[in-house]
């Protein structure tokens, strides 16, 4: 038998909560999740382009290995495969990123 609840069924809205539609992407952790896909944020490719040149740097004078270098850029492949980011992969690691150093 079903019984009225004894709760009230209000939504609650906090103060710095933002309502958006889900078409235009929820970020959650590194990234933008979408009704179909999801995408990588881009702040989190900015980072990674960052810290691709600085361990590029470092691999050149000697601070660490080749191996701790490739574990960087492996790191960024595994972490943004469950993305549709194959573009952002292949921008990330292009030649404009380690050019010129």
């Amino acid at each position: 038998m079903w019984q009225k609840p004894t709760f009230p069924r209000a939504l609650t809205v906090y103060p710095q909560a933002q309502v958006t539609l889900v078409r235009h992407g929820i970020p959650w952790l590194e990234f933008l999740v979408y009704p179909d896909h999801r995408r990588v944020k881009a702040r989190n490719v900015y980072n990674f382009r960052r810290r691709l040149r600085e361990r590029w740097q470092e691999y050149c004078a000697g601070a660490i290995s080749f191996a701790e270098f490739d574990a960087s850029v492996q790191g960024w492949i595994n972490a943004s495969r469950s993305t549709s980011g194959s573009i952002v992969r292949r921008r990330s690691l292009g030649q404009p990123v380690l050019e010129g150093l």
